[in-house]
């Protein structure tokens, strides 16, 4: 069954991969040649990543190969290990098995939890990034650093601006951003600024860096034996690949989602990723992840299932075969200029254009983000991120947390006269830790009492913060020979209360699940 879903609508499929290859080719050696793993790696991970995640993974429209936060990843890791590419694919192998290792848990399903702020610091600070790697290449110069490094190298050696470099990157800047849209959608414009800008830098030599040559034989085996200091080394990274790879695939999977109308299989999806991953690493080829432009595009043009993924990959192996000696023509300025677009395209200007009408707990979270991405990190980038994201909605959260105190006779049908003290404390909102110190404040107020009834009726959940203050509260009650009973949603969650420590301090008498009753059990403590 699986076999004839593949090849359904393969009119529609192979017109699919065909037009995702066309988008993928000069992207790809656009990748490789920034990562600093030369045009043919870039190749070889597109293809494998491209084909392994189709076959296998959970997305079944989704196009895969390397990315831009993948680039950037790789790009620093060539700093670190510029002559030992085996120990950089390597890590690229670890990657990949590190994303299978994650396909067998449940963690491919927290991704969506990942607030947009993060996204989006992320997302533009990548954009950044590419640009500014950028900027040498699109002037003809050579160099090899940080983004920063990349800016202040140009501003030193303004001077060695190559013309020819200039002209043929302004020439395919303005292909790329001034193609009409109907030419576009059929044919797309980086691909004819690389033809004809490849074929003009040709025609009248002009004296610029090309990507050299590109192999025509089948990739041979690239990772070779490592030791632990290096392993240490490209540990970190891997893992960086890893997690940005299942977070670049799986937001692509929603993006595919919302276009088809169905529903991916992220463990799949990831695991697909990783195979896809490990597999590039063995023979030399770039990481990847799930790509969105060319997802869509890939929809758009008819595909249904994974054989379009499929026939991408094919497609991009029969350039190599049979396109080679040209695509090493290709000067490396067209490809610096494609990627400025693409570092253009990146930039999250949705979140941008409610910039100044943004929450300002949500403004801070995404300048972090963005911020720490372009000058320290990607995924301590986006650790902060999700760190500070959740400080600051526990805040806002506890906010609006309600504690009030009020006397028992008016809010019960149960007759209680004034020598029984007994009076009612209500919690409503959410009683979790940013909460607690709200609760553990109002004791103070209530140790006059003889009797206390906990109002948590309004309550769905207790997180163990939660559990531990109202423990600590009704502790220093005993202490002071006050009486506590507690008013709770149903007995599931008196159950799972008492499990978590409370039936150290109280029994299931002393939880009732109406005010009346509790009430009334509150009179026969205080009696006893």
């Amino acid at each position: 069954m699986e076999n004839a879903k593949i090849l359904s609508n393969i009119k529609g499929n192979l017109f699919g991969g065909i037009t995702a290859g066309v988008i993928a080719l000069p992207l790809a050696l656009a990748f490789g040649v920034a990562s600093g793993l030369g045009a043919t790696a870039g190749l070889y991970g597109a293809i494998f990543v491209g084909f392994f995640a189709a076959l296998f993974g959970g997305t079944p429209t989704q196009v895969s190969g390397p990315t831009g936060p993948m680039t950037v990843v790789i790009a620093g890791l060539v700093l670190l290990y510029p002559n030992s590419h085996s120990t950089i694919f390597m890590a690229i192998f670890l990657a990949g098995l590190i994303q299978i290792a994650i396909s067998f848990t449940q963690i491919a399903n927290l991704i969506r939890y990942v607030p947009y702020p993060v996204i989006s610091g992320f997302m533009t600070g990548i954009g950044l990034i590419i640009i500014l790697l950028q900027i040498t290449p699109f002037f003809g110069m050579e160099f090899s650093g940080s983004p920063i490094e990349h800016l202040f190298y140009f501003v030193k050696h303004f001077a060695e601006i190559n013309p020819h470099a200039l002209f043929l990157s302004i020439i395919t800047l303005l292909i790329v951003f001034l193609t009409p849209k109907k030419i576009n959608e059929k044919v797309p414009s980086s691909l004819i600024a690389l033809v004809f800008c490849t074929i003009l830098s040709v025609l009248f030599k002009f004296d610029v860096a090309t990507i050299g040559e590109i192999p025509r034989a089948f990739p041979s085996i690239k990772i070779g034996m490592i030791g632990f200091s290096e392993f240490k080394t490209i540990l970190p990274a891997a893992v960086s690949l890893a997690i940005l790879g299942c977070i670049d695939s799986l937001l692509t999977s929603l993006v595919a989602d919302s276009i088809t109308k169905t529903k991916h299989n992220s463990r799949r999806e990831v695991f697909g990723q990783g195979l896809g991953n490990a597999v590039s690493g063995i023979f030399g080829g770039l990481a990847g992840a799930g790509a969105t432009m060319r997802t869509v595009v890939n929809i758009k043009a008819g595909a249904t299932n994974n054989l379009s993924g499929v026939i991408h990959s094919l497609f991009l192996i029969s350039i190599i075969l049979f396109f080679a000696p040209l695509a090493s023509q290709i000067p490396m300025a067209i490809l610096s200029a494609i990627l400025i677009k693409v570092g253009i395209d990146i930039v999250d200007y949705k979140f941008l254009k409610v910039l100044k009408f943004a929450p300002k707990s949500d403004l801070v979270v995404m300048i972090v983000v963005f911020l720490l991405t372009v000058l320290y990190d990607l995924i301590f980038a986006v650790g902060v991120g999700i760190v500070l994201s959740s400080i600051l909605f526990a805040v806002r959260v506890a906010k609006h947390f309600e504690v009030n105190l009020e006397n028992a006779e008016e809010l019960t049908d149960t007759t209680v006269s004034g020598d029984d003290k007994i009076s009612v404390l209500h919690i409503d909102g959410i009683f979790f830790f940013g909460s607690t110190s709200q609760v553990a404040s109002r004791v103070e107020d209530i140790l006059d009492n003889k009797a206390i009834v906990i109002d948590c009726s309004k309550l769905n959940t207790f997180d163990i913060s939660a559990v531990f203050a109202l423990e600590d509260m009704i502790i220093k009650m005993h202490d002071k020979n006050v009486q506590v009973v507690i008013v709770l949603k149903n007995k599931k969650l008196g159950a799972k209360l008492l499990k978590m420590g409370l039936e150290e301090i109280i029994t299931k008498e002393e939880i009732k699940y109406s005010l009346n009753s509790a009430v009334s059990r509150a009179k026969e403590l205080i009696k006893d």
